[in-house]
């Protein structure tokens, strides 16, 4: 019987103990999408304790507390971190077969050298043993991500940021590359009137545009995009229910665009209207920029009224949404491509349902100028664990060119995470390794070893630029 988390996890046959370790293991990492904050990087945190760098903002962790019958005093309430640390090590061995399991020991063990199973029983030992560690210069949050060996990470930022904090790393000579994302999901949404025109202000305040008109509008925002591309930025993110690509008239967004900001209220159909006008305009200028768009389709967000209400969003409470996608997607992907302004797009999807609907629609878009143009994106949240990654792999395989991937992202608030990464890679190497074991694929080890480097870090570089 296997030994639990050895070096060997995950991988079943010699074949893909090859691949991993003299193929996978050592490549360095490219990060494109994460929720890092910049701020924290550019001042080189140490963080107090192992509940500040685990379990603030954590919502996968928060969320598995709450279903083993943990109070939200514990979660995002005031106990102390130590009473937190203490209710998720209660937590962690009724989590077996989720991945929080795995992913816990292995952040434990890559990050502090620990090998004890969290549990009740070792929960002291092991909170006095990291949160020693990460007092010390050698656990700065720039020595974390040196020690993961990252080489680029995109954080995801709104178009009013002032990206102060990447132009201090940048001027701080930081070795790695920490860019910023267009995240323009504020400046479309325009469900909430009073929300979507406080978002206005803001814009116009950090623009010193007068916005009086839609015209002005995308001025402001262009301006920004503009700054964003001065400041290093390559590549646009989206999160979104499902694409919205009705026709349009611009007279008629003008005329939406006035009524909201005179508060008024709007039709639906004249709110997807708006949210299909301000996608392509966003679209026109990524491609103008050749930078990278990527599309993140099909979370339900804020499904508890109460707890949103008391805790605000982003604080567990999404899920998996069941929203059609493809005759959108497409009908968006196309009108770009008919004018030839589609930039390289990496598509996302929530619903394992949509997996192979994605996979096969990147290949009606894959023109041929650019190896790998359209992606169909690494597993993304609540499809991020072995199950998800398997399934995504598969259906990228069978559709479309697996070897193209530009491979995984943390799509995190943790500088812990990066041990995700490692999950992906033992995974991948594990498919690849079975199939050669079962004759499905030819021994050649020098070509599958350089596809596996290839997906784990040089696919992406080249896709990139980086």
């Amino acid at each position: 019987m296997k030994s639990f988390l050895d070096k060997d996890f995950l991988l079943q046959t010699d074949t893909a103990k090859q691949l991993y370790h003299q193929f996978a293991k050592e490549m360095p990492i490219i990060d494109y999408h994460n929720h890092l904050l910049p701020e924290q990087i550019a001042n080189d945190v140490n963080f107090e304790n192992l509940t500040q760098i685990w379990l603030y903002g954590d919502h996968y962790k928060w969320r598995a507390m709450r279903s083993n019958g943990v109070n939200e005093k514990y979660c995002t309430g005031d106990a102390t971190d130590y009473e937190k640390f203490e209710q998720w090590a209660a937590t962690v061995p009724y989590t077996l077969r989720n991945p929080l399991y795995h992913w816990t020991h292995l952040e434990l063990q890559r990050y502090f050298d620990v090998d004890k199973i969290l549990s009740p029983d070792t929960a002291k030992e092991i909170y006095d043993h990291c949160s020693a560690k990460l007092k010390t210069p050698e656990y700065s949050v720039r020595n974390l991500l040196r020690k993961m060996n990252v080489k680029v990470l995109c954080t995801t930022d709104d178009p009013i940021d002032t990206l102060e904090h990447h132009k201090k790393i940048k001027d701080d000579g930081f070795e790695i590359k920490v860019l910023p994302a267009f995240r323009p999901d504020k400046a479309m949404n325009v469900d909430d009137v009073d929300s979507f025109n406080a978002y206005v202000n803001k814009l116009q305040a950090v623009t010193n545009i007068l916005i009086a008109s839609w015209d002005d509008y995308l001025a402001a925002l262009k301006s920004r995009h503009d700054f964003f591309a001065e400041n290093g930025c390559c590549i646009s993110d989206h999160g979104l229910e499902q694409l919205y690509a009705v026709d349009y008239q611009e007279s008629e967004v003008r005329n939406i665009f006035r009524k909201l900001t005179a508060g008024e209220s709007i039709s639906q159909p004249e709110n997807i209207k708006f949210k299909s006008a301000m996608l392509v305009k966003f679209a026109e200028w990524d491609h103008e920029k050749k930078w990278v768009q990527q599309y993140h389709l099909g979370a339900l967000r804020n499904n508890n009224a109460r707890m949103l209400t008391t805790l605000g969003a982003d604080t567990g409470w999404d899920s998996i949404g069941d929203f059609s996608q493809a005759k959108q997607l497409s009908k968006f992907l196309d009108r770009l491509d008919s004018t030839n302004q589609l930039a390289k797009t990496i598509l996302y999807n929530l619903n394992p349902a949509d997996n192979e609907l994605m996979a096969a629609m990147i290949g009606n878009y894959n023109d041929g100028t650019v190896a790998g143009k359209i992606q169909y994106g690494s597993s993304w949240w609540f499809l991020d664990q072995k199950q998800g990654m398997t399934q995504q792999i598969n259906a990228l395989s069978n559709l479309g060119l697996l070897s193209r991937f530009i491979g995984m992202l943390t799509d995190s608030r943790s500088f812990m995470s990066y041990p995700r990464h490692e999950y992906f890679r033992r995974i991948l190497c594990n498919i690849l390794g079975e199939e050669i074991e079962n004759g499905e694929l030819p021994n050649d080890l020098a070509w599958t070893g350089k596809v596996v480097q290839d997906i784990c870090y040089n696919n992406a570089k080249e896709y990139f630029g980086w």
